[in-house]
Formats: structure tokens, C-alpha cells, sequence
């Protein structure tokens, strides 16, 4: 019986899995295309969140409430941008800046703490009480995102974009406007974590100001699996983004499990930095610990 009650629940987590998924591929473009720590992500979800909710219970059609979101997204991740380039404040510190920002911009938006968003009441596109057909929806809503960043960073503009992240003095060497892309990079991250934040509110059917609060562990969480996943699969940038959705999914299947399994859920945030960290310093450790010490002459060799 508890196996039949954890089948029911994995379309659900799936589809959580999916909307964070969304919100890593965000932090993907920042993390690891622009190479940056942008902690903006904990405020800019709950932005799209808040967002989406007010204008849809203004009357809003759900479609523009979310281009909305993700334009306010975009500004919060401009915010950023301007504080690490035109101030010369560290990236990780804009982001906190903005972060602080964002909290009181956001219990303005709402005018209080939560805004509920019930799916009974209002036209929304995806719902807990719909699980397969919010299935098909972000599935969908998935490739069209992938397909535009793909195309997006394969122009010259976007592939400026990389080569900022790669290495900013050579880049600068090659007359690209680096402090313009890294700007760009964060609004366009932001702006995708704020649409993921809208698809949240409609999907568990409220916007809270702390639900934000451990975004940035869960995208890190989701980018690392999946760079796991599909480090054997090839370097192609689909199958990078791809991956990143994958690993937003099986953290939330592992997130369900483990609840099934009665493990205290205050510990699962702890467990998500724990696991994180771990990934994270895996390369080191290789690096430090496993690898063959390398052949300083012929001599030696021999």
C-alpha cells in the first residue's frame, strides 16, 4: 500500500521537479555559462511568483501574467547586473543586495505575506488537481525553452555571451563588451527563475513570501545531478540544459522518497547544502587526492 501511495505521488513530484527544473536551468546560465555566483535566484522566484498571482486575481489571462513575471524577473536580475558592473560589488554580494531588494518589493506586490491562487477559482494552466495534463503542459513549455536558449546562445550575440564566461580578458581582448553580457546573463537567468516561480504559484496554487527561501540549493542541486547524468552523453548544450531539467525531476523524486521513507522533512534542506557540497568538491578531491602524480622529466621516467 505505501508502494501504491508513493506511485500516486511521483506524477506530482514530477511535475514539481520539472517547474525547478526550469528554475536550475536559470542558475545553469549563470553558474556555468557566465561563471557566476548570482544569489538573486531566492528573491526572483518568489517575484515571479507574487507577480503571476496578483495580476491573475486582477483578471489577468494567465499567459500574459506569466510574460509579465518574467519581464519583472529580468529587472531583478538587471538590479544585479548594474551592482556588479557599474558598482564593481562582487557578483555573490549584488545578488544577496538584490536578494534583500526583492524582499520588500515583493510583500508590496502582494500587499501581505501570501496570496492564494486556487485553481477552482481562477484560469490556470497548470494545477495539483490536473497532475497529467500540467504534465503535458510543462512538458511542452520545457522544449520550447530549450529550443529558444539553444538558438539564443548559437547566435553571435549568445556565443559572446559564453565566451564571457570562458575567459572575460580575452574576450575583452577581442573587443566584447563583457560588463554588457554578464548584465544581459543575469536578467536572462532571473527571468526564466521568475517564470518558473509563476508556474509554482499556479501549480501549488498560492504565492508566499518564503517560498523562495533554499532556491539556489535546490537549482545548484538540480544542475550538478544532471551534469552527472549526462557527462558520458556528450558536451552538446541540449543535452547540458536537458540535463539540468532531468536533475530538477530526480531531486524531487528523491525528495518525495525520502518523505515516504518518514525522514524528518526540516532535515531535507541540510541534506540538499550536504549533497551539494559534496558535488561540488568532487573534481578537487580527484584532483588532489586520486589523480597519478604527473612525469616532471624523461629522466625520472626512465
Amino acid at each position: 500500500m505505501d508502494f501504491l501511495n508513493w506511485l500516486g505521488a511521483m506524477p506530482g513530484a514530477a511535475a514539481q521537479g520539472m517547474i525547478w527544473g526550469i528554475m536550475a536551468i536559470g542558475v545553469y546560465i549563470t553558474f556555468k555559462i557566465l561563471e557566476l555566483s548570482d544569489l538573486t535566484v531566492d528573491g526572483s522566484m518568489v517575484t515571479g511568483m507574487a507577480t503571476c498571482a496578483m495580476l491573475m486575481a486582477a483578471g489577468w489571462n494567465v499567459w500574459a501574467a506569466m510574460l509579465i513575471a518574467f519581464i519583472a524577473g529580468m529587472a531583478a536580475g538587471l538590479v544585479t547586473g548594474l551592482f556588479h558592473t557599474i558598482m564593481g560589488i562582487p557578483a555573490i554580494l549584488s545578488g544577496i543586495l538584490t536578494q534583500l531588494i526583492l524582499w520588500s518589493v515583493n510583500l508590496k506586490i502582494m500587499g501581505k505575506a501570501n496570496q492564494a491562487l486556487p485553481a477552482r477559482s481562477y484560469d490556470v494552466l497548470i494545477t495539483q488537481l490536473r497532475k497529467y495534463e500540467s504534465l503535458v503542459y510543462l512538458f511542452l513549455i520545457c522544449i520550447v525553452l530549450i529550443a529558444v536558449l539553444y538558438w539564443f546562445f548559437g547566435t553571435r550575440y549568445g556565443m559572446s555571451i559564453r565566451a564571457t564566461g570562458c575567459n572575460v580578458k580575452m574576450s575583452r581582448a577581442q573587443g566584447i563588451n563583457t560588463s554588457s553580457n554578464k548584465v544581459v546573463g543575469l536578467a536572462l537567468s532571473n527571468g526564466i527563475v521568475a517564470l518558473a516561480g509563476a508556474l509554482l504559484a499556479q501549480y501549488s496554487g498560492k504565492a508566499d513570501i518564503s517560498d523562495g527561501r533554499g532556491a539556489i540549493v535546490i537549482g545548484l542541486a538540480a544542475v550538478i545531478i544532471g551534469e552527472a547524468i549526462v557527462s558520458r552523453m556528450g558536451q552538446s548544450f541540449v543535452i547540458r540544459l536537458t540535463g539540468v531539467l532531468i536533475g530538477g525531476v530526480i531531486y524531487y523524486i528523491v525528495y518525495q522518497t525520502v518523505i515516504f521513507l518518514g525522514l524528518d522533512t526540516d532535515l531535507l534542506k541540510m541534506l540538499s547544502a550536504i549533497v551539494v557540497a559534496i558535488f561540488l568538491a568532487v573534481p578537487h578531491l580527484k584532483k588532489t587526492y586520486f589523480s597519478k602524480p604527473a612525469v616532471r622529466n624523461t629522466k625520472e621516467a626512465a
